[in-house]
């Protein structure tokens, strides 16, 4: 018996079927990459951080694809970087779907100009994109927010291309003893980031002193603007992406949130001349009257909005900037239109 158990064991041994570190399919150890991978990726980091900050001067990092991240990279150093791509989040121990790799041109909003008051000092954060209808979201969630709390978030990360992310993923392998395993918990690998898709897109929020929650979630949690995301989102299309205990590998992130799909009115009106009542997603009000007619327009359709649950999101009640919530759900009043990425 024992000489069978022997057998076995060295069967095992000499096949190569016992492994005390566990490889990818890219023969990357995921536990910890070797001293000699480790090497490779500080090396391309330090290759393509130029590359990348100057893409970001340019505002083309929405833009970027595999191929120009590469571009830089000699043959091998391609075909490492190649290795990261390639991984599958079930090998790391990462259960979030496949969202798709996202490069090249797409239909973005760019939002600039967004300044925030760190210790005193004005900082100003990098240019973000994000696709036209969770603009519009956003922009409508947050003007409840100055209405309700005076306070507002900001975004300080909306869009990324995939060959973006992939290039994160290797940057942030030094914070986590370059173990992919535990990178993958915090940076998501290319291909399943949420901020990758634009369609259900994800936004990690900061407020106006600078706090994100990354050095300290309990900050983050602590926030009065947190506490009305979490009462009030969901209203706007927004969910929380990873709550505490949920089970798929990811880290707690109070600050990510992901825009869901547009809410439905329970009574749109979507045709100022008829008035007529429809449940849909929500839609521009034409202003063929102006401000004045269509709060008239409102007035005398008491039954679809009783006029107590028809509120401005703007403190000022300026029609052309507003949406207005109606039972619970969003109507669009504004006119403005949406900025287009150049802008």
């Amino acid at each position: 018996m024992l000489i069978n158990v022997f057998l076995v064991l060295a069967m095992f041994f000499i096949g190569g079927c016992v492994s005390f570190t566990p490889n990818s399919a890219g023969g990357l150890n995921v536990e910890r990459l070797t001293p000699e991978h480790i090497a490779e990726v500080k090396a391309l980091v330090e290759k393509l951080e130029p590359f990348i900050t100057e893409r970001d001067k340019k505002g083309e990092l929405p833009s970027l694809t595999f191929s120009e991240l590469e571009s830089p990279l000699n043959s091998r150093e391609k075909q490492f970087l190649r290795s990261f791509r390639e991984l599958k989040a079930g090998e790391v121990g990462v259960r979030i779907p496949f969202q798709g790799f996202s490069q090249g041109e797409k239909d973005l909003v760019r939002l600039s100009g967004q300044k925030l008051l760190v210790k005193a000092k004005v900082k100003e954060l990098p240019p973000q994109f994000l696709s036209p209808q969770v603009y519009q979201f956003y922009q409508f969630m947050m003007r409840a927010m100055e209405r309700d709390i005076e306070k507002r978030l900001f975004v300080e990360s909306g869009y990324r291309s995939s060959a973006h992310q992939l290039y994160l993923f290797i940057f942030y392998l030094s914070n986590h003893d370059y173990s992919i395993r535990e990178t993958a918990k915090w940076v998501a690998l290319p291909g399943y980031s949420e901020h990758g898709n634009p369609e259900y897109l994800a936004v990690d929020f900061i407020n106006a002193s600078g706090i994100n929650g990354e050095e300290n979630i309990a900050e983050f949690e602590a926030l009065p603007e947190y506490s009305w995301l979490l009462k009030n989102a969901a209203r706007f299309g927004f969910v929380l992406s990873y709550p505490k205990n949920v089970g798929v590998g990811i880290t707690y992130e109070p600050w990510h949130w992901r825009y869901n799909g547009a809410p439905r009115a329970p009574a749109l009106l979507n045709s100022v001349d008829g008035m007529t009542e429809s449940s849909q997603p929500l839609a521009q009000l034409p202003f063929r009257g102006g401000a004045p007619f269509v709060l008239s327009a409102l007035r005398t359709h008491q039954q679809a909005y009783p006029r107590s649950q028809v509120r401005p999101l703007s403190k000022d009640g300026n029609l052309h900037e507003a949406a207005f919530e109606a039972d619970g759900g969003l109507v669009s009043l504004t006119s403005d239109p949406i900025p287009s990425a150049g802008a």
